[in-house]
């Protein structure tokens, strides 16, 4: 059987399999457990065959997402001592952020021909990214409009132990003075990907100022650090099914799948927000922009199912400079874009920070105007930069962002049971709109496709 029909036979198991649980599920029929228990194993025994002749890693990560989820279903208590696995892919992955963004940054900046360049592509991006993240913000404040998912809720007594530290409202002063590094060692260690950025570029400009003599040493040292840096990605992403498969039991086991049945009008309209956005914004973009779709759908699907599986944008990002690289877009703009859109360009938060604050009000019963509404998402889509590396960092900036406007907390008790669920599709489109907007400023700076590549693969076909 090839591989073709083999992907075909599973994916029909797979419908029939979740067809059957449905039925049982709303009592439409009941069938007997063991024998759901026995196909849906089956279905992933077949799943893990195919892997193993498919030798991909982006297979065996949706492999190990669905073996996750079914381990958290049948073997709940054994499945939440699997996060261990996820905090130890999360921990390598964040190993490699400081090193890679200031080697990848410094030798794109310093060996740049034209600084004046530089300075264009930064101002094209920052306008890139407010321009789209204030429409998802549009797009998430005309979601819960629509649906009322809010309305008529009973809030029930939280039930949760887990503590939720209030974050305090940040001043525009302060946003602004947490952009700069006050020491880079500190930065570093509490993994603020934007300072880290900010004294790369400082750094990598100073670099070029100098002469050819002083700077082709340090040139040469980032650059080795670089490759060795992509090399240790290669490295960690072999244990990514691991990582994201731990997640993904976690969630399951200490949640259950039941969890998707309630709040679901909540669940549904974020998530069909989200398709919206995808496909009235960031597909208008990329066909606008002449990106070829297929091939670019192939270079984010391994960086993307990493980031919904581990709730945590920092896990993609390595794998992501890696893929677009081969994807065609030169190093040093994927260096400076990339990470700059990890605090400037959250559409998924900014589009799930501006419908959960208006849920908010909506569950207890308070009557927001337009204006009072697109000051707070405005507030929030601020308080929001440089929280896409720390998974639910949202739920923290929408608690303090409430508590500052007056609305009560109790509401967000009520997000809280879903908001894994919900982090793993905001994420997604956080890292999707990350990885598009970086091919876009290519092709905007004439950037993309890289020639060098273009010039390398034309003399290995000679």
């Amino acid at each position: 059987m090839n591989k073709s029909v083999m992907g075909i036979t599973i994916s029909i198991s797979l419908f029939i399999a979740a067809t059957l649980n449905l039925i049982d599920g709303f009592g439409i029929f009941k069938f007997p457990t063991e024998i759901l228990f026995i196909l849906r194993w089956i279905v992933l025994a077949m799943f893990t065959y195919y892997g193993i002749k498919k030798k991909s890693l982006t297979t065996w990560i949706f492999i190990s997402m669905f073996i996750g989820a079914e381990l958290g279903h049948d073997f709940p208590e054994f499945a939440i001592n699997l996060k261990i696995f996820s905090q130890i892919f999360l921990r390598l992955i964040k190993t490699i952020l400081a090193p890679l963004l200031f080697s990848t940054l410094v030798v794109g900046i310093a060996s740049h021909p034209n600084l004046k360049q530089l300075g264009r592509m930064g101002i094209k991006t920052l306008l890139y990214f407010e321009v789209v993240t204030t429409i998802a913000l549009f797009i998430g404040l005309a979601a819960i409009n629509i649906s009322q998912a809010g309305v008529g809720i009973q809030l029930p007594k939280s039930e949760s132990t887990e503590k939720i530290e209030v974050a305090k409202p940040s001043s525009t002063s302060e946003l602004i003075l947490h952009v700069f590094p006050e020491n880079i060692a500190k930065s570093v260690a509490d993994g603020q990907i934007l300072q880290i950025v900010v004294f790369s570029i400082i750094f990598g400009i100073a670099l070029a100022m100098l002469n050819e003599e002083k700077k082709r040493p340090i040139i040469q040292l980032a650059e080795s650090l670089s490759e060795v840096m992509f090399k240790f990605t290669n490295i960690i992403m072999i244990f990514a099914p691991i990582g994201v498969g731990g997640a993904i039991a976690f969630t399951v086991g200490h949640m259950g799948l039941g969890v998707l049945l309630n709040l679901f009008k909540l669940l549904a309209t974020l998530y069909v927000a989200l398709f919206i956005f995808i496909l009235l914004v960031l597909l208008p973009i990329a066909l606008i922009a002449k990106v070829p779709l297929k091939k670019f759908i192939k270079a984010i699907a391994e960086p993307v199912s990493i980031a919904f599986a581990t709730t945590t944008s920092d896990a993609a990002l390595p794998k992501a400079m890696e893929n677009l690289e081969e994807f065609g877009i030169p190093r040093k703009v994927i260096a400076f874009v990339l990470p700059t859109g990890y605090t400037f360009n959250l559409d998924g938060t900014t589009l799930y920070l501006s419908l959960a604050s208006i849920f908010v009000a909506q569950a207890a019963n308070i009557t927001m105007s337009f204006q009072q509404q697109l000051i707070m998402v405005f507030t929030l889509m601020l308080t929001s930069k440089g929280v896409a590396g720390v998974p639910r960092a949202s739920l923290v900036i929408l608690l303090g962002t409430a508590t500052s406007f007056g609305l009560p907390v109790e509401p967000i008790f009520i997000i809280l049971g879903i908001d894994e669920l919900m982090d793993m599709a905001r994420t997604s489109v956080n890292v999707i709109g990350n990885c598009l907007a970086t091919v876009v400023i290519a092709k905007w700076e004439g950037e993309y496709p890289n020639k060098e590549l273009l010039e390398e693969e034309k003399l290995i076909l000679e």
